[in-house]
């Protein structure tokens, strides 16, 4: 359960104490904004990766299934098996809406 903080090694841009991270290394737009100085770093998050994935036909979809027919004891069954090769990810997509990083040390309203 849970699990969904980040995975970076060695950074952690929400504090003062300088600890940055090569911006080299640091591939796409999320990389928290602005990992320069870590005072500079802002708490949204404006791209996230798709959980989607493109078949050979080019649909998209979350997952694929392809429709078998078994047969047994002279009697044909059909079933649905999964498709998990040839997928392509969606890859990185822009959020409509920035939403606050999950490391974000500051409780921003307390009931």
């Amino acid at each position: 359960m849970g699990g969904s903080g980040s995975k970076a090694k060695g950074v952690w841009p929400f504090s003062g104490s300088g600890a940055g991270g090569d911006l080299s290394t640091e591939g796409n737009e999320q990389s928290l904004a602005r990992l320069k100085g870590s005072r500079n770093a802002t708490p949204f998050v404006f791209t996230r990766r798709s959980s989607l994935y493109y078949d050979e036909d080019g649909d998209l979809a979350h997952e694929f299934y392809e429709e078998t027919v078994v047969t047994k004891n002279g009697r044909k069954k059909s079933k649905l098996k999964r498709i998990q090769k040839n997928l392509i990810p969606q890859g990185i997509i822009k959020l409509d809406h920035p939403c606050i990083h999950v490391d974000f040390p500051i409780i921003l309203c307390e009931v």
